[in-house]
């Protein structure tokens, strides 16, 4: 009996030990939260911006969003699938309650005889205008070179698509590679860019007239210690700048500025994983951080590369709390794209198993981290835990 009794006693210990660990996770582990649901921390809606059953391309990737004045606008590239010389660069604009049936705006024809796939568009739509579309062509991302082409009318029309030009540090400019730019205080438009050419390499890249000339900053970083691409900027009360970016060492790596993006510090690890895929972030009105990342990394049980893609929150760049989950399924679920519009709704939009765009609202009002869920399921086990206890131990 005093053995039958101790047996149950170490269980119930053992169980109650993991229960409070999972209070207070250690360094580096974080608590994930369910997959979320509309009107529950923030979350307002999501939907496709178009039907699987309507696919104006087999395949699409890497979306963007812009707010204009009459409404939202979004882009992506499409076509047989990444790489094939068919894929361009498709638009769709938010209009009444609904997307607009997408439609193409950009190619890669070179000639009758030649055509290169398109990638990775970004829409930026600078105070004084006009809506700015970004967008690569060429081959593959270590050969492609950065286009352009405006709107005057919130994307209805776009003018003809012009090439950034070329640097000598880095080859071919690119504009904003994956993320949307910042604008500074005097008008200028940063875009964070990098290339893959020579390593990883992250850089800037600072126009004064709307992508007329160019100047380049950096690059920040070598490519080996850390192996980073597609910077996101964030800014935070007293100057201070700093980059999230997509890596290849199993974490999201970020860098700071004290200088307006002048100079940048060296690159180092944050907490938080990547698998080798697209993140984006946005400051927040509030002066909160707002991060879409996928929260894995890659060859590991389930979710693990781009199955699961979540949002977190952080006040200081440093200390992230993942806050939702979006997505987590067997599938592809990457390359968020997100803005604050100016009623103070988050949107982002991503890619949804390559077969079309997803678009989030967030009420980032409404978005709370706390521990209460985490302690709520861990009283419910203490109680679950004493009742089996009493059923179980002798009179």
């Amino acid at each position: 009996m005093k053995i039958h009794r101790t047996l149950i006693i170490v269980v119930i210990g053992a169980m109650l030990t993991g229960c409070f660990a999972d209070a207070a996770p250690k360094a580096g582990q974080f608590e994930i939260p369910d997959v979320a649901r509309p009107g529950e921390n923030g979350f307002i809606k999501g939907e496709l911006i178009y039907s699987l059953d309507d696919k104006p391309t087999p395949q699409c990737h890497a979306s963007t969003i812009a707010e204009t004045k009459s409404g939202l606008v979004a882009a992506w590239f499409g076509g047989k699938h990444e790489k094939n010389p068919d894929v361009g660069i498709w638009v769709s604009r938010h209009i009444g309650a609904q997307w607009s049936r997408p439609v193409e705006v950009a190619n890669g024809v070179q000639s009758p005889h030649l055509r290169y796939p398109c990638w990775n568009p970004v829409l930026f739509n600078p105070k004084n205008g006009p809506l700015m579309l970004f967008y690569k062509v060429g081959p593959s991302p270590s050969r492609w070179w950065g286009m352009l082409i405006t709107s005057d009318d919130d994307g209805k029309t776009w003018s003809q698509p012009r090439k950034l030009g070329k640097d000598d540090r880095i080859g071919d400019l690119l504009g904003p590679v994956k993320n949307k730019p910042i604008q500074l205080t005097d008008g200028s438009i940063l875009c964070g860019s990098s290339t893959e050419h020579k390593g990883w390499r992250v850089h800037f890249e600072l126009t004064k007239d709307t992508g007329k000339t160019w100047e380049v900053i950096g690059p920040i970083n070598d490519g080996k210690e850390f192996g980073a691409i597609q910077p996101s900027i964030l800014t935070y009360l007293g100057g201070r700048m700093q980059v999230l970016c997509r890596s290849r060492q199993n974490v999201i790596a970020q860098s700071s500025s004290n200088d307006g993006g002048r100079t940048w510090g060296k690159m180092t690890a944050t907490k938080l994983p990547n698998p080798n895929a697209g993140i984006d972030a946005v400051t927040l009105k509030d002066g909160r951080g707002l991060l879409v990342y996928n929260h894995t990394v890659r060859k590991s049980p389930f979710p693990s590369g781009r199955n699961m893609l979540n949002v977190a929150i952080s006040k200081d760049g440093d200390n992230w709390k993942p806050v939702l989950t979006l997505e987590r399924d067997e599938g592809e679920f990457s390359y968020p794209a997100v803005i604050q519009a100016s009623d103070g709704k988050v949107h982002i939009t991503y890619t949804y198993r390559r077969q079309s765009v997803k678009h989030v609202v967030l009420n980032p009002a409404e978005i709370r981290y706390s521990e209460q869920s985490v302690l709520s399921r861990n009283r419910y086990r203490l109680r679950r835990y004493r009742s089996w206890y009493s059923m179980t131990m002798p009179r």
